[in-house]
């Protein structure tokens, strides 16, 4: 390794030293492929929790507590409610996106999740922000009839109890929520599951 190049995760492995794709031989593209489930398999789960903790010290723009108090909050909801380890992480990772990408973050959250979780949590990840808009009745753009498009669908219900739940109400700055650690693990457990193909919209 030179000291311009990034340093490989397993020392065993090696590097496609070409500096082109189209300059890779098939050889390369094997030893690519290879190391690469392995590298996803151990750094994926890691990238997204880094990804949540950065905004730990965030500022707001006017919510009593930023955005990861409001996952941290959501996800220690759920676990006081005894919700199963999957839906636990989909509240805490629910808004990961809100400040990246917030005109889309419910698509961002549906994407980054949606091969590990269940159709269920996939719909309603796609569309929580809309749901959202019934708890904004003062909300000068609010859609607060948005959410009755899909009523009847079977994943209705459980949207509109995550909004109503772990979504609007996750608010609060004097809850005592359950520390970044406590969840890791089951991130972890969630990303190495075999990844799924999520069905579309």
């Amino acid at each position: 390794m030179t000291d311009k190049q990034s340093p490989l995760m397993q020392a065993d492995w090696q590097y496609v030293t070409k500096n082109s794709l189209e300059d890779f031989s098939r050889a390369d593209w094997q030893i690519m492929l290879s190391q690469r489930s392995q590298y996803y398999r151990e750094q994926q789960a890691r990238q997204v929790l880094r990804l949540l903790s950065e905004s730990e010290h965030d500022s707001t723009f006017g919510y009593q507590i930023n955005n990861f108090r409001h996952c941290l909050q959501s996800a220690t909801l759920a676990l006081r409610d005894g919700l199963d380890e999957e839906d636990i992480v989909v509240c805490l990772l629910h808004d990961v996106g809100f400040i990246a990408c917030p005109d889309s973050h419910g698509e961002f959250a549906a994407a980054l999740l949606g091969c590990y979780v269940s159709e269920r949590n996939h719909w309603m990840l796609q569309r929580h922000a809309l749901f959202q808009d019934a708890h904004c009745p003062h909300h000068p753009l609010a859609q607060v009839d948005a959410r009755e498009r899909w009523r009847g669908h079977p994943h209705f219900e459980w949207a509109a109890t995550f909004v109503d739940r772990y979504d609007q109400a996750a608010i609060d700055p004097n809850y005592e929520c359950a520390p970044l650690s406590e969840f890791e693990p089951m991130v972890m457990r969630l990303f190495a599951r075999v990844p799924r193909i999520p069905h579309l919209p």
